[in-house]
């Protein structure tokens, strides 16, 4: 059955989201099995996401605990912050092997690209387009950090979205707006903090936000493991449940990768007669050449397929051609083949001498 994959930075309203699309697809009949981190982690440790070794193992349990329910029977939810790419396209290809659909809802925070806390007074004006990438107040020297400083104390620039395009800058009075802004945790109250602790109960400290914030790796539907992509801003948007249920239940699933493909049958004997099958043709050919002038054709019993001759040939130099030739054969053994495989040989040699 499909896998729904959410991403996003906490406080984005994922959690709420995931429930909303369980309820939905529930209602309808269907079996759904949502995988978060408090289920892998056992208990909801958002400071996991502070240790790159205690993240890595993470999300290999959360692939693992993906790969085991990725099934006919369920839909399957993934949430978590999903925020780096390579880790998306693993799930692309466990998708992928699994033949089955695939689609990627982004959470984002209303006020801020990356989802992160709003800035006070950037929601204040409707018609200004602008958001600001948030940074944490920390206290240094009894004063809050100044605009654009880091958790560290060293300058950092603030991105800044208007009209949609990314500015270098950020204009004077949103700087003194941030800058006047309460300490962080005044910030974590709104309806977005209090809807994701009701669902998930995590609490990520300021100075972990913002890291993540600054290695996240947004979705762009440009790339086959983040389509069909479903951004979401805020909590009031309506949930696009039509182009989901589209999404998953029309969709073709991605087509597999040959290696996760499993071989066509084939006899027992069939890696013999192929072996067989080849001598006996470097063989007559290595005979055949000995009274042969080049532009001849070289003719073997049993064959209707011919060599042109035009210069000697080594044993040596037949025999990388056969080992060549009987390793790709070996890839797509096909019994229906046995009785062309001389011929079959003849032409590869044909093609690969001239």
């Amino acid at each position: 059955m499909p896998l729904v994959v959410f991403c996003g930075l906490p406080y984005s309203g994922k959690s709420r989201r995931a429930e909303e699309l369980r309820v939905a697809l529930a209602a309808e009949g269907r079996a759904v099995y949502v995988v978060d981190d408090a289920e892998v982690l056992g208990a909801e440790d958002a400071t996991v996401y502070g240790d790159s070794v205690r993240e890595k193992a993470l999300r290999g349990a959360l692939r693992a605990a993906v790969e085991r329910r990725l099934s006919r029977h369920e839909v399957v939810i993934l949430d978590s912050l999903n925020y780096i790419k390579g880790f998306r396209y693993e799930l692309y290809c466990l998708a992928r092997a699994a033949r089955t659909p695939l689609c990627l809802v982004y959470c984002v925070r209303p006020g801020g690209l990356s989802g992160g806390p709003r800035v006070a007074g950037a929601d204040e004006s409707p018609s200004r387009n602008v958001s600001v990438s948030w940074r944490p107040r920390a206290e240094e020297g009894g004063r809050p950090l100044a605009a654009g400083t880091g958790v560290l104390g060293e300058p950092q620039a603030v991105d800044s979205v208007v009209n949609g395009r990314a500015q270098a800058e950020v204009p004077k009075e949103l700087e003194r707006e941030e800058t006047r802004t309460p300490d962080f945790p005044a910030l974590v109250t709104s309806e977005f903090e209090k809807s994701a602790e009701h669902v998930s109960g995590a609490f990520y400290p300021p100075e972990l936000l913002e890291a993540l914030a600054l290695r996240f790796e947004a979705p762009d539907s440009r790339n086959r493991w983040d389509r069909p992509l479903f951004t979401l801003v805020g909590l009031e948007e309506p949930l696009p449940l039509s182009e989901i249920r589209a999404a998953l239940f029309e969709n073709r699933a991605p087509p597999p990768h040959q290696s996760t493909q499993s071989q066509p049958l084939a006899s027992g004997t069939f890696l013999h007669q192929l072996d067989q099958v080849t001598s006996q043709v470097l063989a007559g050919l290595m005979e055949a050449q000995k009274s042969a002038v080049p532009g001849d054709l070289l003719k073997l019993s049993g064959t209707t397929e011919h060599l042109r001759f035009t210069r000697p040939l080594t044993m040596a130099e037949l025999s990388r051609l056969r080992r060549q030739f009987i390793s790709y054969t070996k890839m797509h053994p096909n019994n229906e083949n046995l009785p062309q495989l001389a011929n079959m040989f003849l032409q590869y040699l044909s093609q690969s001498l001239h």
